[in-house]
């Protein structure tokens, strides 16, 4: 029986520069699908997988996640005197419970693997969740929700796995993939960034992680990897001969909204899976030219 994954870290400070001038005094994890912040579908998502506590690794600029995340006084306010109990029901519903949120600020934007060290005397020594905002997963059940069940048969380290096409294992951390079980892949490792060619498998890391606490040990030595950043693979691969590694195929539609094109396309995509405006963009995207 493994240890419940009661914690979760969100990295979010990076800068955002491909959304500018958008990101210029927004954060980028609070651009919104729809009309929810990417950071806000993460950590429901997280809070869906049984997360108890949620850790937030900022930067400069980035205490619009922090207000968001916090009791508003004000707007409740103005929100009741206006009747909008519902409102204010929708609010209290999924902010986080009192003392259940922690933010550490990442001083230098170091790489992934630098991020979560810098969150390590917050998780301790128990296994942890680590959710990227940028890439959101539509799914009927949550991605992480998926993970955490079958992390519980397997215990040691786990990541959300994707096939790609040959041309993208280069901007990916791939597998070796050893074997394959459905959707549970068990792996001997992972290669960071390899050049097309030279990748052990076309099964690539996307953003979601649930790792032992031994992975700090890696990270302590603050290597540099590919890109001279701490690549948080690095620290993966190197626990891999030490605790088991699998790989969870999960069930779902992946967009990369650090790319605006895939942002885009959530938003299409979320909006069509709601009842209260599918059939209006319907009828807007039936009116469109054809590409």
């Amino acid at each position: 029986m493994t240890n419940k994954v009661r914690k979760a870290v969100f990295p979010v400070g990076g800068l955002g520069t491909r959304f500018l001038p958008a990101t210029k005094a927004l954060p980028k994890e609070m651009l919104p699908v729809v009309d929810k912040p990417l950071i806000h579908y993460a950590v429901e998502e997280a809070r869906a997988a049984g997360i108890e506590e949620f850790i937030f690794v900022t930067g400069k600029g980035k205490s619009a996640i922090e207000d968001h995340f916090d009791y508003s006084g004000e707007l409740v306010a103005q929100l009741a005197a206006r009747g909008r109990t519902d409102a204010i029901e929708e609010l209290q519903a999924w902010l986080p419970a009192p003392g259940k949120v922690a933010y550490t600020r990442q001083q230098e934007p170091l790489g992934l693997g630098h991020a979560v060290w810098c969150a390590r005397h917050l998780v301790g020594d128990e296994p942890f969740a680590v959710l990227l905002a940028d890439d959101l997963i539509l799914s009927a059940e949550p991605c992480l929700k998926q993970m955490v069940e079958a992390y519980g048969e397997v215990g040691g380290n786990m990541v959300a796995a994707l096939t790609v096409a040959d041309e993208a294992v280069s901007r990916y951390g791939i597998l070796k993939v050893e074997s394959q079980d459905g959707p549970l892949v068990r792996a001997a490792g992972v290669v960071e960034k390899p050049p097309r060619g030279e990748a052990p498998s076309n099964l690539a890391v996307i953003g979601r992680y649930i790792l032992v606490p031994q992975v700090f040990e890696y990270l302590d030595r603050q290597e540099r990897g590919a890109g001279g950043e701490i690549q948080l693979t690095d620290a993966i691969d190197w626990l891999a001969d030490k605790a088991p590694l699998h790989g969870w195929c999960f069930e779902g539609q992946r967009f990369d909204c650090g790319v605006k094109a895939e942002f885009l396309q959530a938003n299409i995509a979320f909006a069509l899976a709601r009842e209260d405006m599918r059939d209006e963009l319907q009828a807007f995207l039936r009116t469109l030219p054809d590409a």
